[in-house]
């Protein structure tokens, strides 16, 4: 045991949640310095998208601080010289998706009814001496959903508003839920620019059509949106995209894997964290940058257990050693439980499949790719050598949905597919 050792809690330096405190989050300074510009622009819509683990949900909540008026997080990326005197604040409304949002009745109704405190649109709606007493759905004669408000508890210019049927869609109900915000808290509070909605995992509804143009005939100085997920371009995160594209000129956010100095950042800050009792070498953080391949989420999980073995070790310092203890731990599957359980539904119990998804982990590797293309045909004389046999017959499963799956294709490239998962690509490239 080193001196002055002292046991280290692994949550406080890392963490593999959605990063919300701007002290823990890094990097990507050219994305805040966009995001900044689009909240303080009167109409853009702001689009992050880019591939899983690489940190979009955390970009959007650094947005959502500063939508809120606290630019820490431009301080701490440089950008103080550009925080424009005069900022656009906003109420914020900050939803995450899930699959059985399956329309865009489905979201607007979640988004009508939800009633989290800190981010639901409910809390925004006028609400001062009133009580929303109930909501109820029925079926029109023409099968449309009908979303009723009946009741509000107290009179007056807004309760009135409010106090009848609102006998309309749930489009309808929405736009007038969002028309009254703004004007209704700013008299109870101090003055504001307008709403902002940020809709995060927005990819994982089933039909998007029609959003775009929702979007498009909201957006206003009043109101704005703030959409997340995963995707390559903008076409594929919104299927009406050619109605907003006027709209995003300033907040496009294309977030790709970490540079190896935005990864040293996680590592500098962590030990910041700890007040300065972590020290990591230059070495490890290297290795990390490129075992992780520039992928936040992966850089934090592998931080975190390095500190759990160190602590074992009874050592504060994270050198080659003890990384390579966490590697070795991933090479046999007893490091991350929730990657291992991905990795083994897809190989199943076969092990020329699992040497198969090892070939084409490894294959057109490039810690800046972000396209992660791979072809099947670039792996074929590998395989065989390797005595894979009927390569052919083992890729059903890798891209099959009810074991994953661990595979996409690639819509435009034939014989081409791509890791659904790239931090799964990272972690299979590291197992044994």
């Amino acid at each position: 045991m080193s001196n002055n050792f002292e046991t280290l809690d692994p949550e406080i330096g890392f963490t593999s949640a959605v990063i919300t405190d701007p002290q823990r989050f890094v990097g990507r300074s050219e994305l805040v310095e966009s995001s900044m510009r689009a909240v303080n622009s009167a109409s853009s819509l702001i689009a992050v998208f880019g591939k899983r683990g690489v940190g979009k949900s955390s970009l959007l909540r650094q947005v959502q601080l500063l939508a809120n008026g606290d630019y820490n997080i431009a301080t701490r990326a440089g950008l103080h010289h550009i925080i424009p005197k005069s900022k656009r604040t906003y109420y914020t409304v900050f939803y995450t998706c899930d699959s059985t949002i399956r329309s865009i009745d489905d979201l607007l109704l979640r988004l009508c009814t939800d009633t989290d405190p800190v981010d639901g649109l409910l809390r925004l709606v006028p609400d001062k001496g009133k009580e929303l007493q109930e909501f109820s759905r029925s079926v029109a004669e023409n099968s449309a959903v009908d979303l009723k408000l009946l009741k509000w508890g107290a009179k007056g210019e807004d309760a009135e508003k409010y106090s009848a049927n609102l006998k309309a869609d749930t489009v309808q109900t929405f736009r007038n839920f969002c028309s009254s915000v703004v004007g209704h808290n700013n008299k109870i509070w101090s003055k504001r620019d307008g709403l902002l909605i940020f809709l995060d995992e927005f990819d994982v509804i089933e039909d998007k059509g029609g959003i775009g143009s929702l979007i498009k005939s909201m957006s206003s100085a009043n109101l704005k949106f703030a959409i997340s997920g995963i995707a390559d371009d903008l076409s594929s995160l919104i299927d009406d995209h050619a109605s907003i594209d006027r709209l995003i000129e300033q907040g496009y956010a294309h977030v790709i894997p970490m540079s190896s100095e935005e990864t040293k950042l996680i590592f500098e800050t962590a030990s910041s964290l700890y007040g300065g009792k972590l020290i990591v070498t230059d070495e490890v953080v290297s290795r990390i940058h490129e075992v992780s391949m520039g992928y936040p989420y992966f850089a934090q999980l592998i931080g975190k257990r390095c500190v759990e073995v160190a602590n074992s070790a009874g050592t504060n310092t994270i050198d080659i050693d003890i990384l390579n203890r966490v590697l070795e731990e991933v090479a046999v599957g007893k490091a991350f439980p929730v990657l291992e359980q991905k990795f083994q539904r897809a190989v199943g119990d076969s092990e020329g499949r699992a040497l198969l998804l090892t070939l084409l982990a490894e294959e057109n590797i490039s810690i800046n790719d972000v396209d992660g293309g791979i072809s099947l045909k670039a792996v074929r004389s590998a395989a065989q050598e390797l005595e894979i046999e009927h390569m052919d017959q083992l890729v059903p499963r890798l891209i099959d949905r009810k074991f994953g799956p661990a595979l996409v294709r690639k819509q435009d490239q034939r014989g081409t597919y791509e890791f659904l998962d790239p931090v799964l690509r990272a972690y299979v490239r590291l197992r044994k």
